[in-house]
């Protein structure tokens, strides 16, 4: 069951990422932490004593929600999905849990 608001809310048509080699359905334009939230997935990456980062301010302050982002043209850069705009075919790697 999707998370995202559905009523009254125009939308492009959905394009597809990988999460952690997961295929998900998200919407260009909408951040890659929202696609994240709505796929169920919280943990962004682990601090340097192995502890998980979740995302905290969704603003681009506190730097929790860390993640690595490749493109299409395979450039991997590790941003913040608060502030990194979905596009078709970003392959986006985050932590695993134990």
């Amino acid at each position: 069951m999707s998370k995202r608001i559905t009523q009254g809310v125009a939308r492009p048509a959905p394009v597809s990422v990988l999460i952690n080699g997961r295929s998900v359905e998200a919407y260009e334009g909408e951040s890659v932490l929202t696609a994240l939230v709505a796929a169920g997935v919280l943990t962004m990456s682990r601090d340097s004593f192995g502890r998980v980062r979740t995302p905290f301010c969704n603003m681009g302050v506190c730097f929790d929600c860390m993640v690595d982002v490749e493109s299409s043209d395979g450039v991997t850069s590790r941003v913040r999905a608060c502030l990194t705009p979905v596009r078709a075919g970003l392959r986006v790697t985050v932590a695993e849990l134990p």
